[in-house]
């Protein structure tokens, strides 16, 4: 019996691979947390009409199935691996497109939790939690069997670097820790979350050092990525500047 109470699924579940299309390409977006990487990516996803996988999304929901089920940090990081297999076996993710947005959203063991992931809870322990070997090898060889057809967008910490290292294009986003932190901040309070900038800032600067510093694929720039530095750009501003790179790569755009 599983001592979560949840069936074994065995695996990860993520929906809508995408189709076979010779001419597609896959976009790997890496970069820091709160510099917009999937605020760009989902527009360029249905610019494309390639389909969109937000990692970080995973790791998020299984960092608030660890925090559902009370484990702490340090007794996940002192689990064997009989045991953290036992632990992933429970944990089921899709992602389901919302009828009404037209956007993906995670859903965890079956309910629907693209609202709770985001939780600032969540932020403060997703970094820790994706270090874990474990867990990150899992996601990752998960991550790598989508890319098997092309026409995927996927950001997150080490896409380029170690999911698809032969992406065709890969952009690595940046911007100033202030302006990070601001707009996390407006877009938690926004959706209801009550933090305050500075609790925001810390979290910033705690998950920048814990990815850049982790033994597991740690947050690094790939030496053929991109960089888009975002300070001082509009929504519109970087998705023209991405948008152009594609069409530099003769890549067939919708009208």
């Amino acid at each position: 019996m599983s001592p979560f109470n949840i069936p074994p699924t065995g695996s990860f579940v993520m929906q809508e691979k995408p189709s076979v299309k010779s001419q597609k390409i896959i976009i790997a977006i890496d970069g820091y947390s709160s510099c917009g990487k999937s605020t760009l990516a989902k527009a360029l996803a249905k610019k494309l009409a390639y389909s969109y996988i937000d990692s970080g999304a995973m790791y998020r929901a299984v960092t608030l199935f660890i925090q559902q089920h009370d484990i702490s940090l340090s007794q996940l990081e002192e689990m064997t691996q009989k045991q953290m297999e036992g632990l992933m076996d429970n944990i089921q993710i899709s992602f389901h497109v919302n009828p009404d947005s037209g956007l993906s959203e995670v859903f965890l063991n079956g309910l629907n939790v693209e609202k709770r992931i985001r939780d600032l809870k969540v932020s403060d322990w997703v970094s820790p939690v994706s270090a874990i070997h474990e867990i990150r090898h899992r996601m990752v060889e998960l991550q790598k069997g989508y890319g098997s057809h092309k026409g995927i967008v996927m950001d997150g910490r080490d896409i380029g670097t170690e999911v698809f290292p032969k992406a065709e294009l890969k952009i690595f986003m940046t911007a100033k820790k202030e302006i990070r932190a601001k707009r996390r901040f407006d877009e938690l309070n926004s959706k209801g979350f009550m933090v305050t900038l500075d609790e925001v800032m810390k979290n910033i600067q705690d998950r920048d050092y814990t990815d850049t510093h982790r033994s597991e694929s740690p947050l690094r720039q790939a030496e053929d990525a991109i960089i888009l530095d975002n300070s001082n750009l509009t929504e519109q501003e970087q998705f023209q500047f991405a948008l152009n790179l594609i069409k530099e790569l003769n890549v067939p755009i919708p009208v």
